[in-house]
């Protein structure tokens, strides 16, 4: 009688579809990517990060050293290598045709890096990100280059959180 009409073959075949989903559902884990349980943040704090050979560079570096401990310096017994390579780049986007002159652009900040295990070598994370940072340019030489000078340092912090983001995420894994 239940299958009879079909209508209870339906209910029955959509009770059955509902207790499955629940059941795929449960198996799922979802937790915080900086939870204590998976112990992001003490692996981030055990991060090296390779010496820089330019100023941005260096700024890249800087931000990565303060974002991975939290304000408490290098590592000291570093179990994890980060190697950048950090590039910059101005381009004027908005030229004045009767004195051609830019008038604004973009500084884009990008890099290459590779997280490796300190001691094996082995690489748990690599990739290339970049950093877009609008400004303008003043007619005066030296506020045009302080201009630039700010760009490049906003480029900087941003492409460093990138970059924590990233090996947060490869550590979380492990």
């Amino acid at each position: 009688m239940l299958l009879s009409d079909g209508t209870g073959l339906s209910r029955l075949a959509k009770a059955l579809a509902g207790v499955a989903l629940v059941g795929v559902l449960a198996g799922c884990q979802v937790r915080p990517l900086y939870s204590t349980d998976a112990g992001t943040e003490a692996k981030l704090a055990s991060v090296s990060i390779s010496e820089a050979d330019d100023r941005v560079e260096q700024q890249v570096r800087n931000d990565l050293v303060f974002l991975f401990t939290g304000g408490g310096g290098e590592a000291q017994s570093a179990a994890y290598h980060l190697e950048m390579d950090v590039n910059v780049r101005t381009i004027g986007v908005l030229t004045d045709v009767v004195k051609d002159r830019a008038r604004a652009g973009r500084v884009t900040v990008s890099a290459d890096y590779n997280l490796t295990k300190a001691d094996t070598g082995e690489t748990l994370a690599s990739g290339k990100r970049s950093a877009v940072a609008m400004v303008d340019f003043p007619t005066q030489e030296f506020a045009k280059l302080r201009a630039i000078r700010d760009a490049e340092n906003r480029g900087a912090r941003e492409l460093a959180e990138l970059i924590r983001a990233d090996v947060a995420a490869a550590l979380a894994r492990r």
